[in-house]
């Protein structure tokens, strides 16, 4: 009997208004597998996102998670399912602290949730008290990725977490998500870096102009491969 994918997305075409930036987009993420949707700016990858998260709506298609509908819930419905998200933009509470964005519907979780977490990413621990809008882009990235990540959810997403961060911390998040997977826990991540995305990709979606041009197992392809089809 053929087991489910943990999480699956068919024909997803949404946008803004009448413009439609994404069109018939599908895929599936079984547990502890990773996707990675890898595309040039602009072609519609945070919009899908967007769509999948519950922050924009879908004008077609289905999202199921653990086989029930999220198409009908709102991004906060959600996440009660076990939908974790880090976007691009905004990606924390800026007014918030360091702390207060950790413990953000945290319950009464403490904050030593976060210990493997502060290990590798030290600077987090060292700015607890610090008002997040005032960290660097890369280190406000590290603080929404953490947050995330530590929802332990059965799937997160993932909308360019690298961007701005420096190397040594980027490997710190290969290594996080590679752990998570390992767990069973799975993932929908945006990437504009190759080599983080070669690391913990199982399965790749490329996109250009809003659709599918390569849609493929990781070890079905190399490098070479996947540069093609990004210069679309």
């Amino acid at each position: 009997m053929t087991v489910p994918a943990r999480f699956a997305f068919e024909g997803i075409t949404g946008g803004y208004g009448a413009m439609m930036v994404v069109r018939g987009l599908s895929a599936e993420v079984g547990e502890g597998r990773c996707l990675c949707v890898l595309g040039r700016n602009g072609v519609g990858k945070s919009t899908l996102m967007n769509v999948l998260s519950g922050h924009l709506g879908a004008a077609e298609g289905s999202i199921r998670l653990n086989g029930r509908n999220l198409a009908p819930l709102s991004p906060d419905a959600r996440r009660r399912q076990g939908m974790s998200y880090a976007m691009q933009e905004r990606p924390v509470f800026d007014h918030l602290s360091v702390f207060d964005n950790l413990m953000l519907m945290r319950g009464s979780a403490g904050i030593g949730l976060y210990r493997p977490y502060f290990d590798r990413f030290p600077i987090l621990e060292n700015r607890l008290d610090q008002k997040a809008g005032t960290l660097s882009g890369g280190e406000r990235k590290i603080l929404s990725f953490t947050r995330a990540l530590a929802e332990e959810g059965d799937i997160t997403l993932l909308d360019e977490p690298s961007e701005g961060v420096q190397s040594e911390n980027i490997s710190h998040m290969e290594n996080i998500i590679t752990e998570a997977k390992s767990r069973g826990c799975s993932f929908v991540v945006v990437e504009q870096h190759l080599h983080l995305a070669e690391a913990i990709a199982d399965h790749y979606l490329i996109i250009d102009q809003g659709k599918c041009v390569l849609q493929c197992a990781a070890a079905d392809t190399d490098r070479q491969d996947l540069l093609a089809h990004l210069e679309v």
